[in-house]
């Protein structure tokens, strides 16, 4: 909004940046925050070295240029969050890392996740024949092109399910399994019945990000997730942007249905939009779920990961008989979140039951020991009131998976709503020539 040339000003109920996604340091705060009795341990070191992801993210990227600079071309768009974080020139604020290791859960242990042809064929996830059924798909994938019938073979990517696309291959379940819950990254089946065309594009993401980077797709930012909306409020002042923090709200004001300002500490900010979390105005909101997290510190890498400082594990949902998969993301001391030594690993899922610790019992189960655990159900809402004659606007609550997409998919449908128009991002990068200039491009 701030580039676009609105006037921002950004109130905070908080005393730290990032809401409900805050990074929280120092570790004595984590503790108060969930109310464990005492201070931490020696054995914790200090609490300043702490810096913990109250909810777990990384970043997906696939692109070309120059790292560990950022200021590069994207070359596929679906990691939306880091075109957003490229074309904003918000990385300047921000390094990052990446993540040491993909994984998936099979049966009980754990298996890195093959996606590439050579992989495919070293991968123990896989019998023999398997193997070479999943190279000849990998393949196909790597060469599919919309634009060219003859890499299609056969294949309608606007009719095509991809269940049939799997069954073209003869791909077994399991195999099935981790293609679309650790390659593709969906969180349900529903993909299955759908036109084949997301699914192939999410894969071919995945596995050049992969052979981009060398370990893993993923990216994470040094000193946790807090530091990206410091980095959005640093680009918003440039723009002449306000942003205080530690400022009660006390009264949304409206008049004849409309917002027309918000109240703190007995004076009203005049305002024509609002854009807020549903926790400022829980009676515009409607419960959709809820989402079980366990923050979890340890002394060591997590087993048969090759002791990896971080990755991510996912969980399908067909191995533990549930409707939602279950995601591990672990990060350490290596990205400045933790004490030496120190490892962090953060277990999230959508809940299904009345017993949640119980359904993450099998993630659990891969991370002993434990040394402290931090737990939280939280519910998930979202908007019944979109704004259109209130002009205020709600975020949905963030959801239980381990990347950034569904989060940019409602940040892009509250611009389309507050302004009428599709979120573009060539205009963003004309704007940010226009601040910059051609040093952005060097």
């Amino acid at each position: 909004m701030s580039v676009k040339g609105k006037k921002v000003l950004h109130m905070d109920r908080n005393s730290y940046y990032g809401a409900e996604s805050a990074s929280i340091t120092p570790l004595e705060d984590l503790y108060k925050r969930f109310s464990l009795p005492g201070a931490p341990p020696e054995s914790m070191g200090k609490g300043r070295d702490w810096n913990v992801d109250l909810i777990p993210k990384f970043l997906m990227a696939n692109v070309v240029g120059s790292w560990p600079y950022l200021i590069v071309r994207l070359i596929l768009l679906p990691s939306q969050l880091v075109r957003m974080l490229l074309i904003t020139q918000v990385t300047r604020y921000l390094d990052f890392k990446v993540i040491e290791g993909s994984f998936v859960y099979k049966k009980g242990s754990i298996y890195k996740v093959p996606s590439t042809e050579t992989e495919a064929l070293a991968s123990s996830l896989m019998g023999l024949f398997e193997k070479r059924r999943f190279r000849k798909f990998l393949v196909f994938v790597a060469n599919f092109d919309e634009n060219d019938p003859k890499t299609m073979e056969g294949v309608d990517p606007n009719k095509t399910t991809m269940r049939d696309v799997f069954k073209k291959f003869d791909l077994g379940q399991d195999v099935i399994d981790f293609t679309g819950h650790s390659l593709a990254l969906y969180r349900t089946d529903e993909y299955l019945d759908l036109p084949c065309m997301d699914s192939l594009n999410r894969i071919k993401l995945y596995s050049e990000s992969l052979a981009r980077y060398g370990k893993s797709p993923y990216l994470y930012p040094l000193y946790g997730l807090g530091e990206l909306p410091q980095g959005f409020a640093r680009l918003s002042a440039i723009y002449g942007g306000t942003y205080m923090l530690n400022k009660p709200i006390e009264e949304i004001v409206m008049e004849d249905g409309k917002v027309v300002g918000v109240k703190s500490e007995g004076e009203i900010a005049r305002c024509k939009q609002l854009i807020c979390d549903p926790s400022y105005l829980m009676d515009r909101t409607t419960k959709v779920g809820q989402v079980i997290r366990v923050i979890c510190i340890m002394s060591h890498p997590i087993k048969n990961t090759s002791d990896a400082n971080s990755c991510q594990i996912i969980i399908p949902q067909n191995q533990v008989n549930r409707k939602h998969d279950i995601y591990v993301c672990m990060i350490s001391y290596t990205h400045n979140v933790a004490a030496q030594g120190k490892y962090v690993a953060i277990v999230s899922t959508t809940v299904e039951t009345d017993n949640p610790e119980m359904e993450v019992k099998p993630a659990m189960d891969l991370l002993e020991p434990v040394e402290q655990k931090f737990v939280s159900i939280s519910d998930q809402y979202a908007p019944t009131d979109m704004g259109a004659e209130s002009q205020i606007f709600m975020s949905r609550t963030y959801d239980a998976t381990t990347h950034f997409e569904t989060t940019c998919d409602d940040i892009k449908d509250i611009y389309k709503r507050m302004t009428g128009t599709e979120f573009d991002f060539a205009e963003m990068e004309r704007k940010k020539n226009d601040i910059f200039g051609d040093a952005a491009d060097q």
